[in-house]
């Protein structure tokens, strides 16, 4: 895995296609849900008239552990859920999960810090088992 000051990602050496099906079944055995899904290369289409490669936002939500950071900090909501984007690119299907623990570090409260350390853990797992 491959990490950058926002996330952490891996190419998988699968169409895109195949992958995105994939990741959402791995995000929904680490508990979980996608409540949103945008899909970039659509958007972009419509609103500029652009084509870009395939790429897709997965808006995750594990619910009990945004239920218990929300209970720590209620505005935290603005950073909510965790975002995980799968894109084609020459190499391969990119995934990139965000870094829970960079996200969660810029709010300030230690209270948080247990929880951005579980969602880290379970977003690794997900990508590890791609």
């Amino acid at each position: 895995m491959e990490s950058i000051e926002y996330g952490v990602g891996r190419y998988l050496d699968q169409p895109y296609e195949t992958a995105l099906p994939h990741v959402v079944e791995a995000l929904k055995t680490e508990g979980f849900g996608v409540v949103t899904e945008i899909d970039v290369r659509e958007t972009m289409r419509e609103k500029l008239g652009v084509d870009v490669t395939p790429h897709t936002i997965l808006g995750a939500c594990n619910p009990e552990l945004a239920h218990a950071a929300l209970q720590v900090e209620p505005d935290l909501g603005v950073l909510l859920p965790c975002n995980v984007v799968v894109y084609a690119t020459p190499r391969g299907t990119r995934v990139t999960a965000v870094n829970a623990g960079a996200m969660l570090g810029m709010v300030g409260n230690p209270a948080l810090e247990r929880i951005a350390a579980e969602v880290g853990r379970r977003l690794d797992r997900v990508l590890e088992s791609l």
